[in-house]
């Protein structure tokens, strides 16, 4: 068996007394789409965080294909790199176009010829939709088209899995489908993802299990079809019931 593309073993986070993640262990496979599923505050989004390493757990392990992940012996910046995130907020550099944001990783930090760069970013901005958007500035673009090119830009770092983190949460209702259409189509191509977001409809058409976590803790996991329509825990039934 080949070992999973991210493996978290036992992970406990904790903000002072607040204990945000207890216990957490779960095995995300290449090219599999993982939705996590919960309320607000549960833990979803910190759980990320501390995958991606924004937020260094207190307890517990991440592997990343099959290297024990350490943040005072690994270099995280590297690790970084191969894992893509994208956030609530687009967060571009507001004085840069669509096509200098998403070429400024691989120019800056991975080395790319900028020549190489403007092309390789082109066929990620042709990808998402805004091809003919490069040269427009963030202010000048809806939350959805930013969005996409936040996308864009995590994925010209070439990431091995993406971590998004309820990508649509900030969107007006009628722009959340553009963004979600080009997260089904990576998903298609075979990346792998590891999704936080309210969007039920997303999760049943694309993920392959869906997570349910409450109060920090891992409840339930399963295929989308037991997960919506046969969930096993008391729990996981009450807050279905209170959203679908």
């Amino acid at each position: 068996m080949a070992e999973p593309l991210v493996r978290i073993k036992h992970l406990h986070k904790w903000f002072g007394n607040l204990h945000v993640l207890k216990d957490i262990s779960i095995d995300i496979e290449e090219s599999e789409v993982v939705v996590f599923i919960g309320a607000s505050g549960s833990g979803k989004s910190t759980l990320l965080r501390c995958v991606n390493f924004l937020e260094d757990a207190q307890q517990g392990e991440i592997w990343f294909n099959g290297n024990l992940i350490q943040s005072g012996t690994t270099d995280l910046n590297l690790i970084r790199q191969r894992i893509g995130m994208v956030f609530q907020r687009f967060n571009l550099f507001p004085h840069m176009t669509a096509l200098r944001n998403v070429i400024e990783g691989p120019v800056q930090v991975a080395g790319l010829a900028r020549e190489e760069a403007e092309q390789e970013g082109m066929q990620l901005l042709e990808k998402v939709g805004l091809a003919d958007k490069r040269d427009v500035y963030p202010e000048m673009l809806s939350g959805g088209q930013q969005q996409r090119v936040a996308i864009a830009r995590a994925l010209a770092m070439k990431p091995e899995v993406m971590l998004f983190d309820e990508p649509t949460s900030a969107l007006d209702p009628e722009l959340v489908g553009e963004v979600l259409s080009v997260m089904k189509d990576l998903a298609k191509e075979g990346m792998t993802m590891v999704v936080v977001s309210h969007e039920m409809g997303f999760a049943r058409e694309v993920a392959d299990r869906v997570v349910y976590i409450d109060e920090g803790e891992i409840v339930e996991i399963g295929t989308p079809e037991q997960i919506f329509d046969d969930p096993r825990r008391p729990r996981t039934q009450e807050f279905l019931s209170q959203i679908l």
